[in-house]
């Protein structure tokens, strides 16, 4: 018993070390994020203070890059006053996955469509103007974190999500059920680390549609300007940023353990039950949170999962002839053997 006992608490151990090596290694790292020399000495010019108010509003500025999702933007070669004014004007294309860089910027109060015109260049020979309500849609930040952002919030892709996840969960929940086989909640394993993956997808998803009801602003900055440092946004980004990391380790300890407990296919088959239910939670709670219901699924939620695993599948004792986990005293039910 000692020797099998020894060698879980190892297993327990080496898994804890790991975890904690990973976690200073996210929380030591953070995107670079190239800043301006400090010239605040020196006076601004009227085109530098206009230019930070814009930044200030609209969270990005000259120079700053975008790549094109759509599949073509037409920009006007002319002067947007040439534009209002109505006279003849010539439009040139750029396309999907072009890189742009916003090259100027007008404030014109007689346009009664959009009053902020943009002008962005792919090359020199490729630049024209256009309003900043119809570019910010068709491009994207180059920035990989924001494209990642831009995708995930695609109304198309949630509404795929959405009938996919619905279509695997059944499948697998029926598939599971009818093997008597191991899942996240239901038939779980002796370890929380499958519950806390699930409750961490859960809260992140509800914390999610919180920042956006309530600080959208923050969230555009965000998305303009995004970092996978914790500590370098503001306290409410920070602890989303942080439940994101928490995401990433928990769940590759959960995979750890899983292939630990279970054989390969059982393993397998746990596996995609637990990212079946993790995707759901992420719809199920990102959506209603958006008209409140969400937090009190959330609190039911927290609650139900916490008691099933506390009360049903946590196994405390060791059987003391062969090793095997038990959820109380009694007879092993490996072995056979009474354990008083």
């Amino acid at each position: 018993m000692s020797r099998q006992t020894t060698k879980r608490r190892l297993r327990y151990v080496q898994a804890i070390i790991t975890m904690l090596a990973i976690a200073s290694l996210m929380m030591l790292s953070s995107c670079y994020r190239s800043g301006k020399p400090n010239n605040a000495s020196a006076p601004m010019t009227q085109e530098q203070a206009d230019s930070a108010k814009f930044a200030a509003t609209h969270h990005y500025s000259i120079n700053y890059n975008f790549v094109v999702k759509t599949d073509s933007v037409n920009l006007v070669r002319q002067q947007p006053e040439e534009v209002i004014s109505r006279l003849p004007t010539d439009t040139v294309a750029i396309y999907r996955h072009d890189h742009i860089a916003v090259a100027d910027i007008r404030i014109i109060p007689a346009d009664s469509i959009d009053t902020v015109w943009i002008q962005v260049a792919r090359d020199q020979e490729t630049f024209g103007w256009i309003h900043e309500s119809s570019l910010l849609p068709c491009v994207v930040p180059s920035d990989p974190i924001s494209q990642f952002i831009s995708t995930f919030s695609d109304t198309h892709l949630l509404i795929f999500l959405i009938i996919i996840s619905v279509i695997s969960s059944a499948y697998l929940t029926r598939t599971i059920l009818r093997r008597n086989a191991k899942i996240v909640h239901f038939n779980d394993i002796n370890s929380f680390y499958p519950t806390l993956l699930a409750l961490i997808v859960a809260s992140s998803a509800t914390l999610y549609s919180s920042i956006q009801m309530f600080a959208p602003d923050m969230w555009r900055h965000f998305y303009f300007h995004p970092t996978l440092n914790p500590f370098n946004v503001p306290p409410t980004l920070g602890i989303f940023i942080a439940s994101v990391w928490a995401m990433l380790i928990v769940g590759l300890a959960a995979v750890d353990v899983v292939r630990n407990i279970l054989p390969t296919g059982q393993a397998l088959l746990y596996l995609c039950g637990l990212a079946a239910v993790c995707a759901v939670n992420y719809i199920v709670f990102s959506l209603t949170t958006l008209y409140f219901v969400g937090y009190f699924l959330y609190a039911a939620y927290l609650y139900v999962a916490l008691k099933r695993y506390f009360t049903k599948f946590r196994q405390t004792y060791v059987c003391g002839n062969c090793g095997a986990p038990m959820s109380g005293k009694g007879r092993c039910p490996s072995c056979g053997r009474e354990n008083l």
